[in-house]
């Protein structure tokens, strides 16, 4: 007689503990003990920093590397991608005027309502931190953003050489956004307007843009590590007070995520006379799953499948709208975010912002938001606002230590609002299927809930029911 030995039961962590949400938590908690403990150590964390202050401080700096390092290849084939999609709609001209005349409109109501906030709550005063030495006080004017948008070369770099104290010479390459979204829009056009012979270019640049977000997703899921470098890194070097300020420009810009969410969007609905309660359960799955991933080029399968199925847009329509406002649409990231991020580092350093400037945040916001280009966190735009308006760059440092927790806020006010254009344009030009928009869901993801359409979800999917249980872990197509 032989015994079989029975394996050990495999010990697994709860549920919880994968969600997305909860690592990022437990990240921020262990970053500001970490963060604490550096400042026991002592040191100086500009001058003399000690060894933990110095990992903090690569941990954060190489999460934001290569969130960067993302954005060049995303933009250009996400844009290029989209302005293909037009080769399948009627009245295309038509159609995309009118998305980008309600993505500028949305955009605009979105950076007022941040202006009003950033002023009524003065996140970043009161907290008696001098103005950085490098500050010159010289801010930007109107006539250098819009020549700026002017690409010098082909792919929007620059470069600069300077001298180290060792007197050896390092060069450094950056990039200007916007120009590169103005090369990928004209790269875009061009390929619609040859025809044919830009078939095996347009596959190509496809197949780019899935490899590119597979990638993303991947730097998406190392969010909670970079979270403990950053906040560790904030509260070491400005201390724990700096804390309270992070605090109220938090729940300034959730205030306003929550203004534009559920009154200025259900307004816009109910003018255009669509049933508010059917638009938000048609586009909660995205809104959620925006949430948890902090990616709009992420959540972009399951926004356009919402925006289809549930809210009546016409797949040729939305398959260019969707895209293009996942890298040109975030009333999150670069309206109402950049709006009291300005204001605050402005607070922060006790500099006084005129009326131009308030112009300024404005102009940046309805013109620069693909600098975004749908990637967790708004780094570009921040960099973007902060330049243009001659305001201290130590801020951006700073203000990503609770750049997690207020992405997600962000993100899931993109998604509604990339839903939202291509809704409400499809309403005014009388091709959205109000029969689809108005359809019982109960409680399903879709409002066609079929076998083969269940079948579809699956194999783009992301999501489990309207109500929810989302999996975090689960990436979605092509993210």
């Amino acid at each position: 007689m032989t015994s079989t030995a029975t394996a050990p039961p495999v010990s697994r962590l709860p549920k919880w503990a994968g969600s997305f949400g909860i690592q990022i938590i437990i990240a921020l908690i262990v970053g500001l003990g970490l963060g604490l403990l550096a400042r026991q150590l002592g040191g100086d964390p500009e001058t003399d920093p000690n060894g933990l202050v110095s990992t903090l401080s690569t941990i954060g700096s190489s999460y934001v590397s290569i969130l960067k390092a993302a954005v060049v290849p995303l933009i250009f084939t996400a844009v290029v991608s989209s302005i293909a999609n037009l080769r399948q709609v009627t009245n295309a001209a038509r159609l995309a005027w009118n998305t980008l005349l309600w993505f500028a409109i949305t955009s605009l109501i979105a950076v007022t309502i941040g202006i009003f906030l950033g002023v009524l709550f003065q996140p970043g005063a009161g907290t008696g931190t001098e103005t950085p030495a490098e500050y010159t006080g010289k801010s930007g004017d109107w006539w250098s953003f819009l020549v700026g948008l002017f690409p010098s070369n082909f792919l929007g770099l620059s470069a600069s050489t300077k001298a180290a104290e060792s007197g050896a010479l390092t060069t450094s390459v950056s990039f200007n956004v916007l120009q590169i979204l103005v090369i990928a829009i004209v790269v875009g056009i061009a390929a619609l307007k040859v025809g044919k012979a830009a078939e095996p270019f347009l596959k190509l640049n496809s197949s780019a843009l899935a490899v590119i977000q597979k990638v993303l997703w991947w730097i998406i899921r190392l969010a909670p590590i970079g979270t403990v470098g950053l906040i560790g890194n904030a509260v070491a070097s400005y201390g724990w007070t700096t804390m309270g300020s992070l605090l109220k420009f938090t729940v300034a810009i959730y205030v306003g995520l929550a203004l534009v969410m559920f009154v200025v969007y259900p307004i816009l609905v109910r003018t255009h006379g669509l049933s508010i309660k059917q638009y938000f359960s048609g586009v909660w799955p995205a809104v959620q799953l925006g949430f948890v991933s902090r990616s709009s080029i992420g959540t972009l399968p399951l926004t356009q499948r919402v925006t289809e199925r549930n809210l009546g847009v016409p797949r040729a329509y939305a398959s260019f709208a969707v895209p293009l406002g996942a890298t040109t649409k975030m009333d999150g990231c670069a309206a109402i975010y950049p709006a009291i991020a300005a204001i605050f580092v402005a607070q922060f350093f006790g500099i006084q912002l005129d009326l131009g400037q308030y112009l300024l945040i404005v102009l940046v916001s309805v013109l620069g938001s693909a600098a975004t280009a749908g990637t967790t966190g708004a780094v570009v735009m921040l960099t973007l606002t902060l330049s243009t308006l001659g305001l201290p760059l130590a801020g951006v440092g700073l203000l990503l230590a609770v750049d997690p927790i207020v992405d997600m806020g962000r993100t899931a006010l993109n998604v509604a609002g990339q839903a939202l254009v291509p809704t409400i344009v499809s309403k005014r030009q009388g091709i959205l299927n109000e029969e689809l928009y108005n359809a019982p869901r109960n409680g399903n993801p879709f409002a066609d809930d079929s076998d083969d359409a269940l079948a579809d979800l699956t194999a783009n999917g992301a999501t489990d029911s309207a109500a929810g249980n989302i999996d975090p872990k689960r990436e979605p197509a092509n993210a």
